[in-house]
């Protein structure tokens, strides 16, 4: 199973043979790496309680999604199999949280809606050690559900804070039309007001260079960078950030993405149901959570 949690089934069965001197086709490697995702989705109990007590000064805390191909069966039968159902890209969720300076995240991740990113999330907050005396620092993209999950689930311990790099594409489109002779002096000046709470200059330097009465179907970069800023005012304390020694990027949660999701779900001809994405998604975090032998010694016990 380790092998197909890691490659494809195909390439697992190789490995086994080249490892062990074993043929065991791919299917059957599938069939076993499913069947432990099951049982782990079926024992995963997700904390919802902050605990009271004392815990780290600072929780780091991130979520976003990305999109994973999936095959959904059609109504009705199809010789060809291939007819008979439908591909297409659909998201699915990571979450993550450490301690401020600890190096080693937990993860939680899940194919569900918006709601199961949040549990995840503060399940992952949960197992990092946060407690009653613990603030959490989330960040992440100006996506609305995330600062939504946020509030909801982690209170009124929990700020949430627009990834800086984020918020500076829109400013580098925006840099085009407001500076076109010297973008990169103006978009630098930009984010030194955002990084000393000055979003109100920022605006101020946009507003002159907005679009006006714009035609259908025409780029708008001033006017949809000066609505993004405009709606996250409450979102941008960087100063803060920085003056705590707290990340103002959501760099770590798309690096998740990429070794825990991407790595073995996107792979080249991948094409996964539905109901086995939340299993290999349960299997990928363990392994990244470093669970893998007390899981494996927990099978041996019910073996036992």
């Amino acid at each position: 199973m380790d092998f197909g949690v890691d490659e494809s089934f195909e390439k697992a069965a190789q490995k086994v043979r080249e490892h062990y001197g074993i043929e065991v086709p791919g299917s059957r490697i599938r069939r076993v790496t499913l069947k432990h995702g099951e049982q782990l989705l079926e024992n995963q109990q997700l904390l919802e309680v902050i605990p009271e007590g004392r815990g780290p000064d600072w929780i780091i805390a991130e979520v976003d999604g990305c999109m994973v191909p999936m095959v959904t069966p059609t109504e009705g039968e199809a010789l060809d199999r291939r007819k008979s159902r439908h591909l297409d890209w659909q998201e699915v969720r990571l979450a993550l949280a450490h301690p401020w300076g600890s190096r080693t995240p937990v993860y939680g991740a899940t194919s569900g809606d918006v709601e199961a990113a949040g549990q995840q999330l503060l399940h992952c907050v949960i197992r990092a050690g946060a407690r009653s005396t613990s603030r959490i620092h989330g960040v992440g993209d100006g996506a609305a559900w995330i600062r939504d999950q946020v509030e909801d689930k982690l209170g009124l311990q929990a700020q949430f804070t627009v990834d800086f790099f984020h918020v500076s594409e829109y400013l580098a489109q925006a840099a085009e039309i407001c500076r076109p002779q010297n973008q990169k002096l103006w978009l630098q000046q930009r984010q030194e007001e955002l990084r000393t709470n000055q979003p109100l200059r920022v605006l101020d330097a946009l507003v002159e260079h907005l679009e006006r009465a714009p035609q259908p179907d025409q780029d708008t970069p001033v006017a949809d960078c000066y609505r993004y800023i405009e709606k996250r005012l409450d979102q941008l304390d960087y100063q803060g950030a920085l003056e705590k020694g707290l990340p103002i990027g959501s760099g770590e949660i798309e690096s998740g993405h990429r070794s825990v999701i991407q790595d073995r779900l996107k792979i080249p001809g991948a094409w996964w149901k539905k109901e086995n994405v939340d299993k290999m998604l349960v299997l990928r975090t363990c392994r990244a959570n470093q669970e893998w032998s007390d899981y494996w010694k927990s099978e041996s016990k019910m073996a036992a």
